[in-house]
């Protein structure tokens, strides 16, 4: 947890420079105080590249404010980005809280179908008024059950009771889809009840939380605003020595570093877990480390305890030029951003100067002299969390293992369109369905690079648009003989009468350069023929990562209708009713199924 007091959060927003970033709106719905929260998560905010704008609704108003019909202005619209709910279930269900002891079964099953219905009334009210993700507060608050110690052998006792609103609350909460459970139970552990609680304030003012706390919830809730808004990192970039091991290899051998089933070796393989962990949710995984190469190979294949294995490594600069610029070299060879890297070494020298040198990556130091605390550091950062996990995350390792052999083959043949085809690449585009809809989903919320509109959407936007008569959502899927690339490509097509218009068009950055998004785009539009349309629109909206794609619809035939100061740029396409699109030579295979 990063530590820093109220005042200095103050200090940081008023030397913030405003407009400079794009505005992301917080309305905050409550029935307890909770207006210190606001400074936290300007703060956060800033941190994510956010100016944030928080609105207050008036105190234990949630269902007023959430299910009426009158609007407040300002306070659940189009314009909301999020909606945080702080709801305190001591306020909301004295029943179950205060009178638990002597009160009927019948009466507790009542409260728990009128809580469910609560949860579910606001929760729809909420979303009727605005699609902004829905963030609430789990409803664990300070209090010790009634029957003390008795209560702990039952799972129907008041704790129980407790956990049962909780789940009904996730039930509801998941039911509506880009709605989360922000839980507060391992925040309250990091730093303790008497701390993360004040039942000074709580008694005078009906605020439960400390200072403390209140930074903690911000934080937390920035990791789903980061996650949704495509922001959350992609690859750890490792040192070796005293990191994957205790030692230095160099100077102690294969047989001298520390890395065992006892104490301090054990400590090196509990880290190497969590690095594994993190490749099998779909982190990319790359080394960074001053050593010869061959030394540090000799340990990943002859040690008996190293858990990471060479295969779990899609990229390395194992060397003695400095890391920052061995860090650009790798978000080249990677083709991912600099800004979705984390490097994690015990040298404060070398995360100093990456910080120095390269400040779009996140850097984190494993404490000095406190070594069993490196996999706690790396498995609570949170830095790659995500909202959704595809069958092609647990793979994502994998496929840049294989893109390092693609490299390897592109290295020996210099005419691309005989690179491509010795690829004997397998293209199939297809219209989603329920399988393929969690990674569509995380394509629109992670890509950056190749993605001409980056509108984020949700599983349950994403399936919305699918079951509309007038949208259409496709994805092209890969394979080569290397192995899969997975689902790589997103275009979602909105109808208007006789016009299509290219509402999201995106590509992984794992797929550039293979000429998918030419069997897409045509597949796309040919699809948009076949159901009466006569013209296609589509849209560039730049941001700082977009760029390389400026240029692509002019490329593929579009017009330009009109380009406001912001570069906002609209196109239009005339299509011909007889139009039939080429087939590139460069795939084995390409199959349409939009059946």
């Amino acid at each position: 947890m990063e530590k820093i007091t109220y005042s200095a959060v103050h200090k940081i927003l008023s030397q913030a420079e405003t407009g400079r970033l794009p505005v992301y709106r917080i309305t905050v719905l409550r029935n307890i105080t909770c207006e210190a929260i606001e400074p936290y998560l300007r703060y956060y905010g800033l941190r994510s590249g956010f100016e944030v704008e928080v609105s207050f609704g008036q105190y234990d108003n949630i269902f007023q404010e959430a299910v009426g019909q009158e609007a407040v202005s300002g306070l659940l619209d189009e314009q909301t980005d999020c909606v945080l709910v702080c709801c305190n279930i001591m306020v909301l269900s004295p029943l179950i809280y205060r009178q638990y002891v002597g009160v009927d079964a019948r009466d507790l099953k009542a409260e728990l179908e009128r809580l469910e219905n609560y949860f579910h009334n606001v929760a729809t009210g909420i979303r009727n008024k605005t699609k902004a993700m829905i963030l609430w507060l789990s409803p664990r608050e300070f209090f010790n059950p009634a029957l003390g110690i008795l209560d702990y052998q039952y799972a129907n006792g008041q704790l129980g009771l407790v956990q049962e609103v909780e789940r009904l609350l996730q039930e509801q909460l998941r039911s509506f889809g880009n709605a989360y459970l922000v839980k507060q139970d391992h925040l309250l552990q990091k730093i303790g009840a008497e701390r993360f609680y004040d039942l000074r304030h709580w008694y005078l003012f009906h605020c439960p939380y400390s200072k403390e706390a209140f930074q903690l919830l911000a934080e937390e809730c920035f990791i789903f605003v980061r996650a949704a808004g495509g922001k959350a990192r992609k690859c750890l970039v490792l040192d070796c020595d005293n990191v994957l091991w205790g030692g230095i290899v160099g100077e102690d051998g294969l047989d001298g570093i520390r890395l065992s089933d006892t104490y301090p070796g054990l400590v090196y393989k509990d880290f190497q877990q969590q690095v594994i962990n993190l490749f099998k949710r779909g982190v990319i995984i790359a080394l960074c480390s001053k050593n010869n190469e061959e030394d540090v190979w000799e340990i990943f294949e002859k040690h008996p305890d190293m858990l990471l294995e060479r295969g779990h490594i899609a990229a390395w600069r194992i060397n003695w030029q400095d890391k920052a610029t061995n860090l650009r070299e790798l978000s080249e060879e990677l083709n991912i951003g600099i800004d979705s890297m984390v490097f994690l070494d015990d040298s404060p020298y070398e995360i100093e100067l990456v910080r120095t040198e390269v400040p779009e990556v996140e850097t984190i130091q494993l404490p000095a002299g406190k070594i069993t605390a490196n996999a706690g550091v790396l498995s609570e950062c949170r830095l790659f969390d995500t909202l959704v996990f595809s069958a092609e995350d647990s793979s994502r390792g994998q496929m840049y293992v294989a893109e390092a052999r693609r490299k390897k083959l592109k290295g020996q043949i210099t005419d691309l369109d005989s690179y491509l085809k010795t690829l004997e690449m397998e293209l199939t585009i297809s219209l989603v369905d329920e399988i393929s809809i969690p990674r569509v989903a995380q394509l629109t919320q992670r890509t950056n690079q190749f993605n001409l509109t980056t509108r984020r959407y949700s599983d349950q936007q994403i399936s919305s648009l699918a079951g509309s008569d007038d949208s259409d959502v496709l994805y092209s899927h890969l394979r080569d003989k290397f192995g899969e690339s997975g689902i790589i490509g997103v275009c979602i097509l909105k109808y208007k009468g006789e016009c299509a218009m290219i509402d999201v068009f995106l590509l992984s950055c794992r797929a550039l350069g293979r000429r998918v998004e030419d069997e897409l785009l045509g597949n796309a539009l040919e699809l948009a023929r076949s159901k009466g349309c006569r013209q296609a629109t589509a849209e560039y909206l730049p941001t700082r990562k977009n760029i390389q794609v400026k240029e692509f619809f002019p490329l593929k035939g579009f017009t330009v209708v009109d380009c406001n100061p912001d570069g906002v740029t609209r196109y239009r396409l005339e299509l011909e009713p007889d139009g039939v699109k080429k087939r590139a030579a460069c795939f084995k295979q390409v199959s349409v199924k939009f059946n």
